[in-house]
C-alpha cells in the first residue's frame, strides 16, 4: 500500500512539472501576434515592364526613341503632300496660260453635268408659237398656241402657268395670257400685235416668259424663249416649237440717243449747245411713235439756274432739230456748271411724259466728262458728240439739285 500511494504521490509529483512545462509553453502561443501586410495587384503596364529582361532606364530611352522616330515619319509625309499640292497648282496656271477660247473656261469651271442641282441643266418644258411681221404695217404679230411638259413648280406635282410677251426694245410694255389652272400642258391660242419699224428689225427681239401664277407670292419663272427677229425669215409665217431655257435679267430699257454740240469763248463766256438730232427714242404713244422736244438745263453749284427748250416734233422717232441756243457762262463758273439735257414726249391731254436725260460737265463720267473735255480743252472750237439717254432718276440721283439759286455777285460789289 504505501508503495504503491508512493508511487502516486511520486507519479503526481513527476507529471507535474510536465504539465507546469505545457502551461509554460503553449502560453507564448496564445499572447504572441503576427502581423500580415496584403500587397496590392500589379497593373499590366507593370506587369510588361516586369517581363522585359532589360532595366527600366533602358526601356524608357527605347520608347522615346520610338515616337521620336514615328513623328518624323509623320512629318516626312505631311511635307510630300504638300508638295505634290504645289505641283498640281503650277502645271494648271501654266496650262491655262498656253490654252485660249472655250478650253480655257472648261478647265476653270465644272462640267454642269457634275451639277446635279445646276439650273441650266433642268429641262422647263416647251413652247409652241407663231410668228409674223408684216412689212407694210410695220406690225409683229406674235400666237401663243400651246406649251408642253412645263415644269412642276407647285408641292402637287403642278403649275398654274401663263406667259408674258414683250419686246426687248419696250421692255414696260408686256402682254399675258390667261392663267390655265393646275395643269402643264396648256393651250393658249392667243394672239398679241407689237409695233416695230423696219428700222428696228435689227435690234428687236421677242421674248416669251413662262411664269407659274401664285396667289399669295411673287410669281416664279418656269423658262423663256427669245426670238431674235434678225435671225428670222420675216417674209414668211413662222411657226415652231421651242424649249423653254433659264429665263435672263430683263435688259436695260432702250430710250434712244441724241446728239449734242458743245462750244465755249472763254474771251466773252458764252457757252453754245446745239441739239442736232435724235434717234431710236422710246416709244411714248399707242400709234408707236411720239412727239419729242428737248429742254436744256444749266445748273451752278448743284443749283437750277438756267432752261431753253425746242420746239416739239410730231409723230417721229428720229427727230431732227438742229436748234442752237447760247448761255452766260464765266471762265470761273464754267467748272462748277452741270448740263442737263433732257428728252421729253408732248401730249395735248395728259402730261408731258420724260424719255430719258443726258448729264454733261465736270462732275460727269464717261463719254459725257469726255466731251466736257474736249470743249474746255479745244476753245471756240464746236465738238459734237452722240450720248445714250438715261433714265431720268439716275440723273436726278447723280445731280441732287436744289432750286431757288441766286447768282453770286462780284467781288468789286462785294467790297463796295
Amino acid at each position: 500500500m504505501l508503495t504503491s500511494c508512493f508511487c502516486v504521490l511520486e507519479g503526481e509529483s513527476l507529471l507535474s512539472p510536465r504539465t507546469k512545462m505545457v502551461k509554460n509553453t503553449t502560453a507564448p502561443t496564445v499572447t504572441t501576434t503576427f502581423s500580415f501586410t496584403t500587397a496590392e495587384p500589379e497593373s499590366w503596364i507593370e506587369s510588361l515592364l516586369n517581363k522585359i529582361p532589360l532595366p527600366r532606364w533602358a526601356i524608357y530611352a527605347l520608347a522615346g526613341v520610338a515616337l521620336f522616330l514615328l513623328l518624323l515619319i509623320f512629318i516626312c509625309c505631311l511635307c510630300c503632300c504638300c508638295k505634290r499640292k504645289n505641283k498640281q497648282k503650277k502645271k494648271e496656271k501654266i496650262n491655262l496660260g498656253s490654252v485660249k477660247g472655250s478650253v480655257t473656261t472648261s478647265l476653270v469651271q465644272p462640267d454642269i453635268e457634275g451639277l446635279g442641282g445646276s439650273a441650266e441643266n433642268v429641262y422647263r418644258g416647251r413652247l409652241q408659237y407663231s410668228l409674223e411681221y408684216n412689212v407694210q404695217r410695220e406690225e409683229v404679230t406674235v400666237v401663243l398656241k400651246q406649251a408642253a411638259a412645263l415644269k412642276a413648280m407647285d408641292s402637287g406635282g403642278t403649275s398654274d402657268p401663263y406667259v408674258t410677251v414683250y419686246l426687248t426694245n419696250d421692255s414696260r410694255k408686256k402682254n399675258e395670257t390667261k392663267v390655265h389652272r393646275k395643269t402643264l400642258n396648256p393651250v393658249f391660242n392667243e394672239a398679241f400685235t407689237f409695233k416695230v419699224l423696219k428700222s428696228e428689225v435689227p435690234d428687236t427681239a421677242v421674248v416669251l416668259q413662262v411664269f407659274d401664277f401664285n396667289r399669295f407670292s411673287k410669281h416664279d419663272v418656269i423658262g423663256e424663249v427669245r426670238l431674235p427677229l434678225w435671225e428670222m425669215d420675216l417674209h414668211h409665217i413662222i411657226e415652231d416649237w421651242k424649249e423653254l431655257s433659264q429665263a435672263g435679267k430683263t435688259e436695260q430699257e432702250r430710250l434712244g440717243e441724241i446728239c449734242v454740240s458743245l462750244r465755249y469763248v472763254p474771251s466773252n463766256g458764252k457757252l453754245t449747245v446745239v441739239i442736232l438730232e435724235a434717234k431710236k427714242l422710246k416709244k411714248m404713244d399707242s400709234d408707236g411713235f411720239s412727239d419729242p422736244y428737248v429742254k436744256v438745263q444749266l445748273a451752278l453749284n448743284k443749283k437750277k439756274w438756267k432752261r431753253k427748250r425746242t420746239g416739239v416734233k410730231k409723230n417721229t422717232l428720229n427727230p431732227y432739230f438742229n436748234e442752237a441756243f447760247t448761255f452766260d457762262v464765266t471762265l470761273e463758273q464754267i467748272q462748277n456748271v452741270d448740263l442737263i439735257i433732257s428728252v421729253w414726249d408732248h401730249d395735248k391731254v395728259n402730261k408731258n411724259e420724260q424719255i430719258g436725260k443726258v448729264h454733261l460737265g465736270c462732275r460727269a463720267s464717261g463719254n459725257a466728262l469726255r466731251h466736257w473735255s474736249d470743249m474746255l480743252a479745244h476753245p471756240r472750237r464746236p465738238m459734237a458728240q452722240w450720248h445714250n439717254l438715261q433714265p431720268a432718276e439716275e440723273v436726278d440721283k447723280t445731280l441732287a439739285l436744289k432750286s431757288n439759286f441766286k447768282i453770286p455777285l462780284p467781288q468789286a460789289l462785294q467790297h463796295s
